[in-house]
């Protein structure tokens, strides 16, 4: 029996995706072998790859100017490679911070560029986006990075930050494909697969074609953004399964209506529980109301010592990974796209019953 899985990544996958899996295992379209067992040069893997690609276009309306990249080793990976691609050796880079993922950022870009932190949230604890008239941008620099959505924080950008010419990069893995977005808004966007894509393994990169060719010369070539799509994306072995899984869930995506459709599900989702939460008097949510996510819902027990029997009594009811991030604790639900609106419900049910019972 499936439980409601509200991790935050590795997520849940959309039921009719895992059904079409189990339905290719262990012979894919016709071939006899599994996908895992199919050359990543054959001319079938290369159909399969070139079509979720175009379906990938088609949702995010992805300009004819950007290439899309298909890369391994997460974001974590992306914030060594953005200014190793896109910055000369002791260029300066702004970056504004609302949580985690963004000091990350920092920390693991630090060493290729001159880290300018333009703004940051630490002060309010990671519950706000900083103003953007208060942001202090560097007339000089290489680009301004962000994290759209913090999932540990649950803090959201509502809309694009406006930072003029300097190409904008973003850190979408927790927020891409959960609402349309003006991909001309950026000059290069990046999301690890396993919130909204599908299983850990793959990296989307969507960059704009004048960005593509600017990479230092120590860059590897497993993160050089031209040689990787010069090589569409195969310079080496690509994460075969995962991005046969993401083709999936394109297809799947564009089957629910694409996402504008995909949108409204999400916000009437956020709002239930969120409106759950602020009826409650055992439970808060810490962030700014117009900086919460739609995605990554954190919550807080009044009394904290009734946290374990909360989370043994939600797994005993069909409600996984409700457990907060160790470094803030409490509870947090992750809404991504394949979390459907009985599993939202079901959760607001028994918060609602615990606290009855409490």
């Amino acid at each position: 029996m499936r439980v409601h899985n509200f991790s935050a990544g590795p997520a849940t996958l959309p039921e009719a995706v895992l059904n079409r899996i189990r339905d290719d295992l262990p012979d894919w379209a016709g071939t006899g072998m599994a996908i895992m067992e199919i050359s990543h040069r054959s001319r079938e893997f290369v159909a399969l790859a070139e079509r979720a690609e175009a379906n990938l276009r088609t949702l995010l309306s992805i300009p004819d100017h950007y290439r899309v990249l298909f890369m391994q080793g997460g974001a974590t990976a992306q914030f060594a490679a953005v200014p190793l691609n896109l910055c000369a050796a002791g260029q300066r880079a702004d970056y504004v911070v609302t949580g985690t993922w963004g000091q990350k950022a920092v920390k693991l870009g630090a060493p290729y560029v001159d880290v300018h932190v333009a703004a940051s949230s630490q002060a309010s604890g990671f519950t706000r986006i900083p103003d953007r008239s208060d942001w202090d941008l560097s007339t000089d620099a290489a680009y301004v990075h962000y994290t759209p959505n913090e999932t540990i924080g649950g803090v959201e950008y509502p809309e694009i930050p406006d930072v003029g010419g300097v190409p904008l990069i973003a850190d979408m893995s927790s927020t891409i494909l959960s609402r349309p977005c003006d991909v001309s808004r950026f000059g290069l966007i990046y999301a690890g697969a396993q919130k909204n894509i599908g299983p850990a393994g793959l990296t989307l990169v969507i960059v704009r074609d004048d960005l593509l060719d600017r990479a230092r010369r120590e860059t590897p070539s497993v993160l050089h953004y031209k040689t990787m799509a010069d090589a569409g994306s195969m310079a080496n072995t690509p994460p075969t399964f995962t991005w046969y899984v993401a083709g999936l869930v394109f297809e799947w995506l564009l089957e629910m209506g694409g996402l504008e459709a995909i949108a409204k599900l999400n916000d009437a989702k956020q709002a239930a529980l969120y409106t759950a939460i602020d009826n409650s008097s055992l439970y808060s949510n810490p962030v700014h109301p117009p900086h919460r996510s739609c995605m990554n819902v954190p919550f807080l027990l009044e009394d904290a010592s009734l946290e374990a029997r909360f989370l043994e009594q939600a797994v005993a009811a069909g409600l996984a990974n409700l457990k907060g991030h160790r470094s803030v604790g409490g509870m947090r639900a992750s809404l991504y796209n394949a979390m459907p609106m009985a599993g939202v419900e079901a959760l607001i049910d028994f918060m609602q019953e615990f606290e009855r019972s409490a």
